[in-house]
């Protein structure tokens, strides 16, 4: 028996929820595992998995959840309320990811050890000058009039697309972390395979929330 389009918006819109829902869990729960492996304090190294989870597992998959019309925390206020709330969200991201790359660079260098010489490492140093230069590019949100030539409509579209990228980045840079000889010498068999799936989550339910709200509407106006 085929089903009607109701039951089938019905459907989308309840798995839409419960995804939305698996990765407001996620994006805690796994900073939260990696605070319990790292033990922040116990060493300099210690907070840099520590912050690069906070900055790319919680803050900013909570900032792009804010915009979800089905699970974001915020959804009852304005949208200029939530719009102020993703600032500041991503913010505080940007801010643990310079402080995480500042402290390992300086661990680093303390131990004797290369610089950005492993895949990680360059993942990582991407992620966070791309989070740098993305939150640059937001002021143009805040302020249009600098870009004359484009639309409000358009540097939407471009801010959301550009940091659906960057934020792809920073969850390679977490998944490739979790490669590394500290992680996998701590983490074993299936829980290994179950952290691994966690920014694998977290991506897919941003890339299908910017896709219906940018994409799929930019393609179905033409």
């Amino acid at each position: 028996m085929a089903l009607t389009a109701e039951t089938e918006s019905r459907l989308y819109r309840s798995l839409r929820v419960a995804s939305g829902a698996a990765a407001h869990l996620v994006a805690l729960g796994f900073p939260a595992a990696v605070a319990v492996l790292a033990r922040p304090g116990s060493s300099l190294f210690s907070w840099h998995p520590l912050l690069m989870a906070l900055a790319f597992s919680f803050l900013m998959t909570e900032a792009l959840l804010i915009f979800s019309p089905e699970t974001s925390l915020l959804r009852s206020f304005s949208r200029k309320v939530r719009v102020r709330a993703h600032w500041a969200l991503q913010l505080l991201a940007l801010l643990c990811a310079l402080l995480g790359l500042g402290i390992i660079t300086y661990n680093k260098h303390l131990n004797g050890k290369g610089h950005f010489v492993t895949w990680h490492g360059l993942m990582g140093l991407l992620a966070v000058l791309y989070a740098s230069g993305q939150c640059a590019g937001g002021v143009l949100l805040l302020y249009p009039k600098l870009v004359k030539n484009w639309t409000l409509a358009k540097l939407k579209l471009y801010h959301a697309t550009s940091g659906l990228v960057g934020y792809l980045l920073g969850c390679a840079s977490l998944m490739l972390g979790m490669c590394s000889l500290w992680f996998t010498t701590t983490v074993t068999g299936a829980s290994w395979y179950l952290t691994m799936l966690c920014p694998l989550i977290t991506s897919l339910v941003i890339m299908n929330q910017v896709s219906n709200a940018y994409l799929y509407r930019k393609r179905s106006q033409h």
